[in-house]
């Protein structure tokens, strides 16, 4: 700036006496930085008044426009308008004093020092105009903020600012550089701690511009900015406590650095005193300025330090000596963030200000976080020069945060964790209450399928494997249907063992999953020989796959494959949940074979136990059984129907205790000794068969008790067309005759104790008269009971349903209509009816 204005001045004195004007290209250089390209009017009005000024400026660059708001300009016109009214007498040149600045005035350089003065070339470098608009008070803080520091360069020849960075522009906005120290602090509203003015030779602005220092003093913005936040002031004259570089260690000579930063202020206690509460607030200010300041040459090859104050020594244990002439890269180290570096890179080659918090290492080696605000300073000509670095120790901040970070990583980590297993819980839970629901081969697999498809996978394959690891059948399931597509691979691997090198063959002979992360490679392409299952894993879009055998009590029942669309769908935690689902498959599976299994011996046992009905003459019978046990086809229910040697037709119902093999049993050994007791001769009436029947169950130990009715049906004699019927009971549900014209009679009066409990009870027998085309009906108590319901409730249901029934109605369509009273017994049920013709 000294350098400019000194050419303005010359070339107004060399066009007052006609002598050669030499301009340097400063100007032009100047001109392309101006802040606004209008012409000011009063650069016209000047210009006008100096045609061989207006000349030589425009050989050098300007074509006759100085911008009005620019420094260039801003100079030209006053120096232009105060030559003019010396020479002329005349007044100064309209709009010079808004064009040169604040109210207060331009500073007049040739006011202390000549006007020809040279200063060093850096520190001319460390100077540059500035200007902004209005201030708006209300956003400060948040410039502030933004910014972290506001920083201040002064010449303390003429107590000028000569530079300011963006937050310091914006506490002043309306003051145009170069200004003095006090202006800018006036306009930019500073107070002190207690908001008295800033007067006096102790204040902190003087004791700067006197080249004293000024170490973290209270100071306070306008009641109307937070209201009126405290800053902490700092100066720090350039030439003290540096150390020299090179030639270069008069550069910053009578220059001071000032830096404000914000204080977050303590309002929580009210101090006592006035002093207390004066203490506290210099106190926060001086901790405030326990940050360290460096100074770095942009002009000089690597911008390496020229100037660093004690707190960076304290801070990275780097004496001056070891720094001044160094790049501050050397506080870097193998654990810097690199983008860091490159975000301080560029805004070093873009000329702007940053800030960036990086890791910078110690000279013993220690690390610590770094919080680095960079401001370029730019000279006279607008030339980028030197970088003013403001750096704060903030390791316990970004530890703390850290710590924080890392915390909150792990309650995330922990609350997926536990969602995760959540989930896991919830499916498991669902798939064992779905495994369990069937004992049903075919429908487990299918609800396999269905619990993989589409919550797990995008199309799953069970395979039920034979001897050899043949396939025996298969359930597939795509979520998009596919259906043609399944069918065809199910028929491609159905009847075939597996292929040697497949996923489902490793995971066989491995006990374990097997997974195949991208099925498009060339590896898993050999797994598969057959060039038509590559055909169908294209049209299925398959990416990966995972394969599980389905084992349980050590036999190997199938394999279980699944896919995704996706390559490598199927991470660690999915085999571990895919394998829990298999294992439950796999027991589910062989719970179901072991039952279907059990259930067909059951029928081979039930088969035997209840004989075919003979074909006997002159009746028509029917009979049906229903175990109610769910892991067998039996019970102790039974019927019979036998020709007896005297002629007549033996016809049983009996109910032996209990719902299982244990009870089939037994009714098989009382159905045998029913059967040996009716053919003895010796006992005709069937009150006596009964009671052989339960004295032989005392003697041959047959364990359990068993209800019995036992009837002795007689043909109609000559001159009678009517049954004899002879009938005796133990403990059983009275029977029922169904006649010709559809109504019913309850045989109720005959009964007798329960078999099992006293071998020499009496027992005794009664006859009943049927007519031709009557229909005896027998029956065990779970066609009967309800839960809800007592047993005469439903006899009476029993009979309700015998009476609506056609007259058409056969044995065995009765006997049909019958079994549908007890569509879910809790008992076994067996039901035989016996036409007379």
């Amino acid at each position: 700036m000294e350098r400019r204005l000194a050419m303005v001045e010359a070339a107004v004195e060399s066009a007052a006496t006609g002598a050669p004007v030499e301009l340097d290209d400063v100007l032009a250089r100047a001109h392309a930085q101006a802040l606004a390209e209008e012409t000011h009017p009063a650069v016209r009005t000047a210009l006008a008044g100096w045609p061989s000024v207006r000349e030589a400026l425009t050989a050098a660059g300007w074509s006759g426009h100085l911008p009005g708001r620019s420094a260039a300009g801003r100079w030209c016109v006053t120096y232009c308008s105060t030559m003019h009214g010396a020479r002329h007498g005349g007044p100064p040149v309209p709009g010079a004093e808004q064009a040169g600045g604040s109210s207060a005035g331009p500073v007049d350089p040739g006011r202390d020092r000549p006007a020809t003065a040279r200063r060093d070339p850096r520190a001319d470098g460390l100077a540059r105009a500035a200007t902004t608009g209005p201030r708006d008070a209300g956003s400060l803080p948040a410039v502030l903020g933004g910014s972290v520091v506001a920083v201040l360069l002064v010449d303390r020849r003429d107590g000028a600012v000569t530079y300011a960075n963006r937050a310091a522009i914006a506490l002043a906005g309306d003051v145009r550089l170069p200004v003095g120290l006090d202006a800018w602090a006036a306009a930019a509203g500073l107070t002190d701690a207690s908001g008295g003015a800033l007067h006096g030779a102790d204040a902190p602005l003087s004791r700067l511009t006197r080249g004293l220092p000024v170490d973290g003093e209270p100071v306070r913005l306008p009641a109307g900015t937070d209201p009126g936040q405290l800053l902490s002031i700092t100066g720090l004259p350039l030439d003290r406590d540096a150390t020299p570089h090179d030639a270069d260690q008069h550069a910053h000579r009578d220059l001071s650095l000032v830096v404000l930063l914000p204080v977050a202020e303590d309002r929580g206690a009210e101090p006592q005193h006035a002093d207390e509460g004066l203490r506290r607030l210099q106190e926060q200010a001086i901790e405030a300025t326990e940050v360290c300041f460096t100074i770095a040459d942009a002009r000089l090859p690597d911008a390496p330090l020229v100037w660093v104050n004690p707190a960076f020594t304290a801070v990275t244990g780097y004496p001056a000596e070891r720094a001044i002439g160094f790049n501050c890269r050397f506080l870097q180290g193998p654990d810097t963030d690199p983008e860091s570096v490159t975000v301080v890179r560029e805004a070093v080659a873009a000329g702007r200000q940053e800030t960036v918090t990086l890791l910078n290492y110690r000279a013993d080696g220690s690390t610590f976080w770094n919080q680095l605000t960079l401001t370029p300073i730019f000279d006279g000509a607008g030339e980028l020069a030197s970088f003013v670095g403001v750096q704060h120790d903030v390791t316990a901040r970004v530890r703390l945060e850290q710590q924080r970070e890392s915390a909150l990583r792990a309650e995330r980590q922990a609350r997926q964790t536990a969602e995760a297993a959540r989930r896991r819980l919830q499916l498991m839970s669902e798939a064992s209450a779905t495994l369990t629901g069937t004992l049903d081969v075919d429908d487990l697999m299918q609800r396999i399928a269905e619990l993989c498809v589409p919550t797990l996978a995008d199309s799953v394959l069970i395979a039920r494997l034979g001897a050899e690891d043949v396939v025996t059948s298969t359930v597939l399931r795509h979520r998009d249907g596919l259906d043609d597509e399944l069918a065809r691979l199910g028929r491609k691997v159905t009847g075939r063992p597996l292929a040697p090198r497949s996923p489902a063959a490793d995971s066989l002979r491995s006990g374990g999953a097997t997974v195949v992360p991208d099925v498009s490679s060339a590896d898993a392409r050999v797994r598969y020989p057959d060039s038509s299952v590559h055909q169908l894993i294209d049209q299925l879009a398959i990416g990966s796959l995972i394969a599980l055998p389905l084992r349980a009590r050590d036999t190997t029942l199938g394999v279980l494959v699944l896919t995704s669309t996706r390559t490598g769908a199927f991470d660690r935690d999915a085999v571990e949940l895919l394998g829990d689902l298999a294992g439950r498959a796999g027991l589910a599976l062989d719970n179901a074979r072991l039952y279907q299994g059990q259930r067909s011996v059951a029928e081979a046992l039930q088969r035997a136990l209840l004989p075919t009905l003979p074909d006997l003459p002159d009746v028509q019978a029917a009979a049906r059984y229903e175990s109610a046990s769910a892991a067998a086809a039996v019970g102790g229910d039974f019927y019979d129907l036998l020709a007896l040697p005297d002629g007549s037709i033996g016809i049983s119902i009996g109910d032996v205790a209990g719902h299982d093999i244990d009870a089939a049993a037994t009714m098989g050994q009382l159905r045998g000794l029913l059967r040996a007791s009716a053919h003895d001769a010796a006992r005709p009436d069937p009150a006596d068969v009964l009671a052989r029947v339960d004295e032989l169950m005392d003697v041959l130990s047959v364990p359990g008790l068993a209800t019995l009715a036992h009837v002795h049906a007689h043909r109609p004699t000559a001159g009678d067309d009517r049954w004899r019927l002879e009938v005796a009971n133990a403990g059983h549900p009275p029977l029922v005759l169904r006649h010709p014209d559809g109504t019913v009679h309850l045989l109720a009066d005959v009964h007798g104790l329960i078999l099992g409990v006293d071998a020499t009870t009496t027992r005794t027998s009664a006859t009943v008269w049927a007519p031709r085309g009557s229909t005896l009906v027998a029956y065990t108590d779970g066609l009967i009971e309800r839960h809800d319901q007592d047993l005469d409730q439903g006899i009476d249901r029993l009979l309700a349903t015998l009476t609506a029934q056609p007259d058409t109605a056969d044995p065995a369509d009765l006997c049909a209509v019958l079994m549908r009273l007890a569509d879910t017994p809790s008992d076994d049920v067996a039901v035989i009816c016996v036409r007379l013709r």
